[in-house]
């Protein structure tokens, strides 16, 4: 298992969508909130999650530590 998770800022987070569009395992958009939240840290490659951490417009997901 990964020793590092997915995380959003989600006050910067814009709820653009993108990162669910590229990682729906991982990422969703809560509309009702306004951000885009990590419902499955450990659900999808860390291939594909650090893909979605690239397209971020805003650049609020990072790696930690804690999952």
């Amino acid at each position: 298992m990964s020793e590092h998770f997915p995380h959003i800022v989600e006050e910067e987070c814009i709820a653009c969508g993108t990162c669910e569009e590229l990682c729906p395992e991982v990422f969703r958009l809560n509309e009702g909130l306004g951000f885009a939240q990590v419902v499955n840290p450990g659900g999808g490659s860390e291939d594909k999650i650090q893909e979605a951490i690239d397209a971020c417009p805003v650049q609020c997901i990072h790696w930690t530590n804690q999952g």
